[in-house]
């Protein structure tokens, strides 16, 4: 006899898109999954983040406030239970409490730049300057931050598989 009860009407459309990609590398940098396997949080003071990433899921929740684990300080989330969702999240590469143990996200090819442009929103910055060794030389670089390491030598390669651009990992 199978399981009693309904099955779980998901909130989130779970069929590969630029905006479930994008989505997902906002979770990977910013979001997490709770312990009970449904509830899914992204955490941002950036309030126009989470409507981007309620956007991107097709999603309408409210967005509240909680007490940041690492300042303290107040800051605005996005809460929502979806166990199918979640199940979908652990399939991929996801788990709970992830900061320090993320490694490979499985990200179709056709989506990984749109992954990208979410992890990068999450965690990402960019920053410029004349070096002063080399006349008329414009340096630009965009960074990538994990606490991770597993999770940023996989990004790196993946960049590299698909740019040809190396770049370098260091501990700050």
């Amino acid at each position: 006899m199978g399981k009693r009860g309904a099955k779980p009407k998901g909130k989130v459309k779970i069929k590969w898109s630029p905006g479930l990609a994008y989505a997902i590398g906002l979770l990977v940098t910013d979001g997490s999954l709770s312990s009970d396997g449904r509830h899914i949080s992204l955490v941002s003071k950036d309030t126009e983040q989470l409507e981007n990433f309620m956007k991107a899921l097709k999603i309408r929740v409210s967005i509240g406030t909680t007490r940041s684990g690492y300042t303290g300080k107040m800051t605005t989330r996005i809460q929502f239970g979806d166990i199918t969702f979640y199940h979908f999240l652990l399939g991929i590469g996801l788990t709970p409490n992830k900061t320090k143990t993320i490694s490979a996200i499985k990200i179709p090819n056709r989506y990984f730049f749109d992954f990208l442009r979410g992890h990068f929103d999450g965690d990402g910055c960019t920053y410029s300057y004349f070096d002063p060794r080399w006349k008329s030389s414009f340096m630009f670089y965009t960074t990538f931050v994990s606490a991770s390491k597993r999770h940023i030598v996989w990004l790196q390669k993946e960049i590299f598989n698909r740019l040809k651009i190396q770049g370098h990992i260091t501990n700050d």
